[in-house]
């Protein structure tokens, strides 16, 4: 006679989000720090892409405003470019998108972009890995990143774990991200959180471009 087969473990009907820290505003050195728009690219963010994240377009306007205060006070600006040729096996897990060269590996027509800033080409969901972003960030003397962009859970979240391993302060607005659903959404400012110990902001104007008056944390709200 065959053994009973073990039964499956049940999945909870519902998740708990645990308490995240979270700060109504930072201040950061700009001489010291960068903002990594993270795959702000017409196949994730508008509507005819490949792959749109539903929320992606309503991060525009709050990171337009988050890089034109960060350009004007003299932080370094820098763009993550996920980019695919022909025959890519990640197409394999989401299909074909951001093809380099296309409409859809461009990035958006508003978050173009200017003289000064830096666009990092990377083939993975990581900004880091296989790029020159780390060289590039210590050249300029970076020590603190803002990281927004989409997705949530994939392309921000390992970059910012990667910038956290390498000892960067990571900071990032919660209007400033976006996934392909809620669970997402929070299940990567979880990781931030509580893994990376990253300062998570209410809104991009919760940033500041200034030095900062004290060297404590900020007071953290839930």
């Amino acid at each position: 006679m065959e053994p009973a087969a073990a039964p499956s473990p049940s999945l909870p009907k519902s998740v708990k989000v645990p308490p995240l820290r979270i700060v109504d505003e930072v201040a950061l050195d700009p001489q010291e720090t960068a903002v990594i728009v993270v795959d702000m690219q017409n196949d994730f963010v508008k509507p005819g892409g490949k792959l749109v994240v539903p929320t992606a377009a309503q991060t525009i306007e709050p990171i337009s405003r988050l890089l034109g205060r960060a350009r004007s006070s003299g932080a370094r600006v820098f763009y993550t470019k996920d980019t695919h040729y022909p025959g890519d096996p990640e197409f394999e897990i989401w299909g074909e998108h951001v093809l380099r060269g296309t409409w859809g590996w461009e990035i958006v027509e508003e978050l173009a972009p200017r003289e000064g800033d830096i666009v990092v080409e990377k083939t993975r969901y990581d900004g880091f890995y296989g790029t020159p972003l780390e060289d590039l960030l210590r050249v300029y003397g970076v020590r603190h990143v803002v990281v927004v962009g989409t997705v949530a859970n994939i392309c921000v979240l390992h970059t910012a774990a990667s910038a956290a391993l390498r000892w960067y302060r990571v900071v990032v607005p919660l209007d400033g991200i976006s996934a392909l659903n809620d669970f997402d959404y929070m299940a990567a400012l979880r990781q931030i959180d509580f893994l990376y110990r990253g300062t998570l902001v209410k809104s991009v104007d919760g940033i500041k471009f200034e030095k900062p008056k004290k060297t404590e944390g900020e007071t953290p709200i839930v």
